[in-house]
């Protein structure tokens, strides 16, 4: 069986979960947008609604679906990330959201590729 490392695992979900995206509709603004509290994978805007997408990779069930990984933590960071990135570009008034887009990937080939549109509300 081929695998991933970790790095490239999350680059390749990255990738396909940008064509998914665009296919879907949205508005691609920004990816892999870092700043001081840490990174989006994805800024995107669907309709009127700037969506702040986080990706998750697995290449197997073993530990959970890829989407149980965004946890308290992580929702409190990309609370953080997206009040800074609107801020940032002067996008205060504007509505937003938070996606994840899940994806399992089997020997380089991704298997399966869903988004939980707004996967919970903004966390602090």
């Amino acid at each position: 069986m081929r695998t991933f490392k970790n790095r490239d695992l999350g680059r390749a979900g990255e990738k396909a979960a940008l064509s998914f995206l665009k296919k879907k509709g949205y508005f691609i603004l920004d990816k892999n947008f870092r700043c001081p509290f840490g990174e989006i994978d994805v800024v995107a805007k669907e309709g009127q609604q700037i969506v702040f997408v986080e990706v998750k990779t697995r290449q197997n069930l073993n530990f959970g679906l890829p989407e149980e990984a965004v946890d308290y933590r992580k929702k409190k960071r990309l609370t953080k990330l997206a009040l800074f990135y609107l801020k940032e570009n002067h996008l205060e008034n504007s509505s937003c959201r938070f996606d994840v887009v899940s994806l399992v990937v089997e020997n380089k080939k991704v298997k399966s590729v869903y988004i939980i549109k707004n996967a919970f509300e903004a966390t602090f």
